[in-house]
């Protein structure tokens, strides 16, 4: 496991749908697009001048980079006050939980028993639960819609 994809807030990077499922269809799309000889007709389709580099880089370079690597949302206040505190997790402030995980818990309930679990058991047990879930095809927007 990559520590720099596990998130402050809990979420592990490679159990998101952006790197696990969007990046491999990006990949796979602008392959075939290329073979097909798209990128020399690119430009003759509404929009395509900005979609043929957008979807190149989602190819080459994936959709999204860790919260630590500088990916997502940089006004992120957990993120943020993580960093401050200089906590690897927020399951190991002292503060945790605190009001900047209430949203998060509401919406993806299952990031609470992650931060309960890594708190109470520590990474090698929330990391082996992730790489399960992970061999598994599981995505956090999956468990989304369930809920």
């Amino acid at each position: 496991m990559d520590r720099k994809y596990i998130c402050y807030c809990g979420l592990y990077c490679e159990n998101c749908a952006v790197k696990a499922r969007i990046t491999p269809a990006a990949k796979v799309l602008y392959n075939e697009m290329k073979a097909a000889g798209f990128e020399e007709i690119i430009h003759m389709i509404p929009g395509g001048d900005g979609f043929w580099p957008f979807l190149r880089d989602m190819a080459e370079n994936g959709t999204c980079t860790s919260c630590r690597e500088g990916g997502g949302n940089p006004g992120c206040a957990i993120r943020i006050c993580a960093k401050e505190k200089g906590v690897e997790t927020c399951a190991l402030c002292e503060s945790y939980p605190c009001e900047h995980m209430a949203e998060l818990f509401q919406g993806h309930p299952i990031v609470k028993h992650d931060n309960d679990l890594f708190r109470e058991k520590g990474l090698e047990a929330w990391s082996k639960l992730q790489d399960e879930r992970r061999s598994g095809g599981f995505v956090y927007q999956d468990e989304k819609k369930e809920c």
